[in-house]
């Protein structure tokens, strides 16, 4: 069984006066609902994990899982370059009551494909819970090759990857140990489409967090059979999604979600505010697409 089909978010974590602003959280959180999105990552990469702590992620996995009070799975970001630390997270967001937990390849400190495979299959058997492996070589200098997977994807608690390399090719070759135990999320929001055509379930969206609904629509059209408005979806999300990214994720995004009303500009070091030339271009896109007016 699918942790979740279709689009997932990557939620950012709204900060107000250095702390979590949990109001602002909820009021996203039941955006995302209404809006059709089938599953909710806390404490990623657009989470800002690497700047929270311990207990304010414990805290973040908690308040998730009350306020979607099981509409929607949520999927909790545990992965460390320490593989000890990476198992304490993993079970103190497993008993806060996450769905899932997603977990990215060791950095800094990297490791070899066979480091990598112990690491997950470590974190995976003191877990017992669903977990979805993050390949994002371009941030953390490791890659999940389809060697990797092909060990990994027969573990009972080893359930998904999140593939982020931007290499089409190598997903291809992992699409072949796409089974009924083991599923296929695209980790880039202008790939969706592609890797749906491989056999992926979806993806976890950094710009769900800003068009929500288009993100969902997207994979759902897909999964009817409507694949040439899938991809007219896709094409027209792209200078958008494009602006989202134009500096280091969730830097854009977060400004994105400012401009919006949503929550506060506000980063933990060493994240900053964006330039002036990427909020305008930020800002043009949103009004290209209508979300802000003319």
């Amino acid at each position: 069984m699918a942790i979740f089909t279709g689009s997932a978010v990557a939620l950012v974590t709204p900060f107000k006066d250095g702390k979590v602003d949990y109001p602002a959280m909820e009021q996203m959180i039941e955006e995302q609902i209404a809006q059709g999105t089938d599953a909710l990552a806390v404490c990623g990469t657009t989470g800002e994990a690497p700047t929270l702590k311990d207990e304010e992620q414990i805290q973040i996995v908690r308040f998730a899982v009350m306020q979607t009070a099981g509409r929607i799975p949520v999927i909790a970001g545990a992965g460390s370059n320490d593989t000890d630390h990476a198992v304490y997270m993993s079970c103190a967001l497993k008993d806060v009551g996450a769905d899932a937990l997603l977990l990215v390849t060791p950095y800094y400190n990297k490791c070899s494909q066979d480091g990598l495979v112990s690491h997950y299959i470590t974190i995976a058997n003191a877990a017992e819970l669903p977990c979805i492996l993050y390949s994002v070589p371009g941030r953390t200098g490791v890659n999940i090759t389809p060697y990797a997977v092909s060990r990994l994807c027969d573990h009972p608690y080893i359930a998904a990857i999140k593939e982020a390399s931007g290499n089409i090719s190598q997903v291809a070759e992992i699409a072949q140990y796409i089974s009924d135990d083991f599923d296929l999320y695209s980790g880039n929001d202008d790939m969706v489409v592609p890797i749906m055509s491989l056999g992926g379930k979806g993806v976890i969206s950094t710009a769900a967090n800003v068009v929500p609904k288009d993100m969902h629509q997207m994979t759902e059209r897909f999964f009817k059979g409507d694949i040439q408005g899938a991809a007219e979806l896709q094409l027209s999300m792209k200078p958008l999604m494009d602006a989202l990214f134009c500096e280091v994720n969730p830097i854009p995004v977060k400004a994105a979600l400012h401009m919006l009303g949503k929550i506060q500009a506000e980063y933990r070091l060493p994240l900053c505010a964006p330039s002036p030339q990427s909020l305008e271009r930020i800002r043009n896109e949103l009004t290209r697409y209508g979300l802000l007016p003319l």
